[in-house]
């Protein structure tokens, strides 16, 4: 099995643990789970998620989102099956994002960035980056990249339905990783758009390791 099935099997597993059980009871670290309902902007102190833009994001909405950091002792995974082959130690962050309905086939820009929502849409801050960017907003492609930041974008169905995952060989600095933020529309790449994907739609909270 691939690391990135592994992975995605271990998180799928969690996120069944972590819908059926109340969150007190919650997988403890390496496990970060948050599955919520958007609520109005008004109401961000007490909200895990909030929608600046109920067209594109209504009330109604949900988001999962789960991550599931290897570090520490690393993990262990035998390339060539079991008894045989010979076993690598992986570090990194696996993150996995589900959201409901939203609007139909929407294409949403979607990303980490460093500080909790708030009732104004840049209450999250900037995208969080591995290598920060010294200079900011970030719109170099050297900096603003789906390797050195945790790009989610997601194209609904006609559901309002939408999932998205992503794995980085590095892990979060602690504390500096705290939502993730849904845009109005796709991501950009080239210089000088690199990372931009418009307004802030809404903003969900995730208190990454």
């Amino acid at each position: 099995m691939s690391l990135v099935k592994a992975v995605t099997a271990a998180v799928a597993m969690g996120a069944s643990m972590a819908i059926a059980t109340p969150a007190a009871a919650a997988p403890p670290h390496p496990f970060v789970f948050v599955h919520d309902k958007f609520q109005p902007a008004s109401q961000a102190e007490n909200a895990g998620a909030v929608t600046y833009d109920k067209s594109l994001v209504p009330t109604s909405a949900t988001a999962f989102i789960a991550e599931l950091r290897v570090g520490g002792k690393g993990m262990e995974h035998r390339e060539g099956g079991e008894g045989q082959g010979h076993r690598m130690k992986y570090k990194g962050t696996f993150v996995f994002l589900s959201v409901r309905g939203l609007t139909p086939h929407h294409h949403y820009g979607i990303h980490v960035h460093t500080k909790p929502c708030g009732t104004k849409p840049d209450s999250s801050g900037p995208h969080y980056q591995n290598k920060e960017d010294p200079r900011q907003p970030s719109t170099n492609p050297k900096y603003a990249n789906p390797h050195n930041e945790v790009w989610l974008d997601v194209t609904t169905n006609g559901a309002g339905k939408g999932y998205a995952k992503s794995w980085q060989k590095w892990q979060f600095r602690s504390g500096e990783a705290r939502s993730v933020v849904i845009h109005k529309h796709a991501t950009g790449t080239t210089q000088g758009k690199a990372g931009q994907a418009g307004a802030r739609v809404a903003c969900v909270n995730v208190p990454f390791k």
